[in-house]
């Protein structure tokens, strides 16, 4: 081989090895979708017997107060990015602030918990707001500090880097009024998440909101970027049709919430058809986290969450051939 031979052949195999990672990083596919756990999941562990010591209303004073010293479960808040990487093999979490609802101006606290996470591998997907007042109510100055309330969970969010919050849309008169409440209070949550990119998300959680279509209307009216819905599998009553429901909302999703309970001897929730459910989910052409909430007794918490995790892995294997 001469000279300019080689130089040549040396320039052509460095060139062509530059591109090598890159071409690799095209080969190798994404996942359907990322599988998060939602904190609601362990709730009985994290709360502990407080609730029923204290009863519902010093409970929800000490929340307030200190949750660190009122609750008394054998987890907490800061130990859940960690519990959710080592127990689960998870890599998504989604908080609930109940669970640290007087840390929502802690640096410190969020610091701490931003770094667990971290140090996991783990991201931080979105925070659950409850107990924070209603936005849909019909008085203007409740609502303003319902609003005010919500405004620090969204700061929060985006410290830890979070990509929503979620809210509930419950309030007070007809279902007209209390659509045009909403509506008004979510467009200004969603102005202010605009500024810190974080998106505002309503989960379809009882009352008005577990019908699909006022839901959607109430979107509709928003009608801003940074306003969504969290679909729920499990949140509806008998009468409506959950996978026509759900794939209302989806038109609206920035996140999904895969609500189980209970299993068969075949490892599949006996109330959710979860391949019918993410056959809607990825149809609508989502790709993002999708939620574990087992929402079963403490006694098999860890066990509930193993099987949905299976359950929707085995899902995502069978559908990868159909949305790829």
């Amino acid at each position: 081989m001469d000279r300019r031979t080689f130089v040549k052949n040396t320039i052509s195999i460095a060139a062509l090895s530059g591109f090598l990672p890159l071409a690799c990083s095209f080969l190798k596919k994404e996942p359907l979708f990322k599988i998060s756990l939602a904190e609601w999941s362990l709730h009985n562990t994290l709360f502990g017997d407080a609730r029923e010591k204290l009863g519902s209303e010093k409970f929800s004073e000490g929340l307030r107060k200190n949750s660190e010293t009122t609750l008394t479960g054998e987890i907490t808040n800061l130990d859940f990015p960690v519990i959710a990487r080592q127990k689960f093999g998870i890599e998504g979490v989604e908080y609930v602030n109940q669970f640290f609802l007087d840390k929502a101006r802690d640096e410190k606290y969020l610091r701490e918990l931003k770094n667990r996470a971290i140090q996991e591998g783990v991201t931080n997907v979105l925070i659950m707001i409850d107990m924070e007042g209603r936005l849909g109510a019909p008085d203007t100055e409740e609502r303003k500090t319902a609003i005010d309330n919500h405004i620090k969970w969204i700061d929060a969010a985006a410290f830890l880097g979070c990509h929503s919050i979620r809210v509930n849309a419950h309030g007070e008169g007809t279902a007209e009024e209390q659509q045009k409440q909403v509506s008004d209070s979510l467009y200004q949550l969603a102005e202010y998440g605009d500024k810190n990119n974080v998106n505002v998300i309503v989960e379809n959680h009882g009352r008005l909101s577990s019908d699909p279509d006022w839901l959607s209307d109430v979107l509709k009216q928003v009608n801003h970027p940074r306003a969504g819905t969290l679909p729920d599998f499990g949140n509806f009553p008998e009468e409506i049709d959950k996978y026509l429901a759900i794939q209302k909302l989806m038109a609206f999703a920035k996140g999904v919430s895969a609500k189980s309970n209970k299993f068969d001897e075949h490892g599949n929730e006996i109330s959710i058809d979860f391949k019918k459910m993410m056959e809607i989910v990825l149809n609508a052409g989502y790709r993002g986290f999708v939620g574990i909430e087992f929402s079963g007794p403490k006694e098999v918490e860890y066990e509930g969450i193993r099987k949905t995790k299976i359950l929707l892995e085995r899902i995502r294997n069978q559908l990868k051939q159909q949305f790829s």
